[in-house]
């Protein structure tokens, strides 16, 4: 493989890497080098798995609602509907929730506490207010991940794991990889797909950083007396301190965390657990007997937070994919698609027709 030059080596063969190469090796040779001894081993591997139109915010919206259908289509979604809920005094953020997602293309509608209580009638009462929004699904987060490495086999794209990048040089429009453990690739474009370590990786090949920081996100799985519902909606606090689903008669509960870290292979923090069942408790009458398993996971997001995808302005053959946030499993389809069409320099399809590049192109950081 060490003569081989290929047309794109992708760094990361989480969701985003094994997505955007399957969407590329069509049409190109591509390489995807894979740090971990499998791929997905970070926030892929860790994802609370739902599809949710609201989350990331109307920016993100359009690449939610275009990879909602290729997802449905193919059979990755399972239907469960989400609340957003709010106490009295929460009133003027249910309303600024409406209105920021007014005219998006999002399925919400206002439910008062009967609505609400029907739903979760586990839910105490001075949650009164709710925000549904029935499109939410679960994501066959690993079917999916499946999917698109199968793919990429299929196109002869090769991934190479336990191949952390150790240094890249540029010669003649070339790069060659060093890995730490000693082997070399030659590319004539690195795609940075990363994740936590995105900026890192650019500083590697002599790119500007563009602040692309990691957080650390903590569940914990609770057994409940009266055992939870298999078809409880995702419930999601509208300020943004918890959210819980059902899976398979146990909660999964988080305190919608984003502590800043280092790219790490994150752990989850007892005062960070604690601290989300003492909220819950607050929330919900149900009788925690155990908290059974408890991990965290990284999501890692741009200054604005919205994703980055596109050449990098500054280094010739470095492209960016990265800064996906918690958002990059729900979105995959549309940004690998979208993502490979910027890169090849081609046309929108059914698929990406009503995306606007502008928000995602990497020029938007290095303006003066």
């Amino acid at each position: 493989m060490t003569g081989t030059v290929y047309d794109f080596a992708i760094v990361g063969a989480g969701m985003a890497g094994a997505s955007l190469a399957a969407e590329l090796a069509p049409f190109a040779k591509v390489l995807v080098l894979e740090a971990e001894d499998v791929p997905g081993y970070h926030s892929t591997g860790r994802s609370a798995a739902f599809w949710e139109e609201c989350y990331g915010g109307p920016g993100v919206v359009p690449l939610t609602l275009a990879s909602g259908r290729y997802l449905q289509e193919n059979g990755f979604l399972r239907q469960r509907g989400a609340l957003y809920v709010g106490r009295a005094q929460d009133r003027a953020q249910m309303d600024d929730f409406v209105e920021t997602f007014n005219g998006t293309g999002v399925t919400i509608e206002r439910l008062d506490s009967g609505g609400l209580k029907e739903r979760v009638p586990a839910i105490r009462d001075e949650w009164c207010d709710a925000i549904w929004e029935p499109a939410c699904a679960d994501i066959d987060v690993a079917g999916l991940h499946q999917h698109y490495l199968k793919q990429l086999k299929v196109e002869c794209a090769d991934l190479v794991c336990r191949a952390r990048a150790g240094s890249f040089s540029r010669t003649d429009g070339v790069w060659t990889i060093q890995t730490e453990s000693g082997q070399e690739f030659r590319a004539a474009n690195i795609v940075n797909a990363a994740g936590a370590w995105a900026d890192n990786l650019a500083q590697l090949a002599g790119a500007k950083p563009i602040g692309i920081t990691p957080y650390r996100r903590t569940v914990a799985q609770l057994r409940v007396s009266p055992e939870a519902p298999d078809d409880l909606p995702l419930v999601l606090d509208i300020n943004g301190d918890f959210y819980f689903k059902s899976d398979g008669g146990r909660l999964w509960l988080s305190p919608h965390d984003e502590i800043p870290t280092q790219p790490c292979d994150a752990a989850p923090e007892e005062i960070d657990v604690a601290l989300v069942i003492d909220r819950f408790q607050k929330v919900t009458n149900w009788h925690i007997e155990a908290v059974e398993h408890r991990w965290a996971g990284l999501r890692s997001f741009s200054p604005d937070r919205l994703p980055v995808y596109g050449a990098d302005p500054q280094v010739d053959g470095f492209i960016w994919f990265a800064g996906q946030g918690g958002f990059g499993i729900q979105t995959a389809p549309a940004a690998a698609r979208l993502g490979a069409q910027i890169i090849l320099g081609s046309k929108p399809d059914g698929l990406t027709s009503g995306i606007d590049r502008a928000p995602y192109d990497p020029s938007r950081f290095f303006t003066s």
